[in-house]
């Protein structure tokens, strides 16, 4: 495991950095990488939401990493496929989830891309409202 930076290096992309890669219709036979993770959160206005696994296993967020380039880090995007039902609702996009099963064939590329970067079938997620206590409300401020 290594410490990356979140985002694009911004020389390549007119000064912006970008911290996701659309799945659909590329290859990524080079690059490969994996995020651990055991939720990710969205935000829709003032409102943020937990997601995690409907069983409650950890997982990996398909990733690309980039090498460091002179002021730049070692850094990754995520990979994104279209929300499944539960998360759509939120957001169109989500990152590609591997599951711990298939880890071994995203960094090894045994199996195509196309075959792993798939949208998950519905009830694969539980997504709950973050709902900050009074306390972490008032640290907030």
């Amino acid at each position: 495991m290594v410490e990356a930076a979140w985002g694009s290096n911004p020389q390549f992309a007119d000064g912006l950095s970008y911290r996701f890669v659309r799945s659909e219709g590329r290859a990524f036979p080079a690059g490969r990488c994996l995020i651990p993770a055991s939720e990710f959160q969205l935000r829709v206005g003032d409102k943020r939401y937990r997601v995690t696994l409907d069983g409650g296993n950890h997982f990996y967020l398909a990733a690309i990493w980039e090498p460091a380039m002179r002021d730049w880090p070692l850094s990754y995007r995520v990979v994104t496929v279209a929300a499944n039902p539960e998360v759509a609702p939120y957001q169109e996009r989500h990152g590609a989830i591997i599951h711990r099963r298939q880890v071994m064939q995203w960094l090894d590329r045994t199996v195509p891309e196309i075959d792993l970067l798939e949208t998950p079938p519905a009830r694969t997620f539980i997504v709950e409202e973050i709902i900050e206590s009074p306390r972490q409300a008032a640290l907030a401020l």
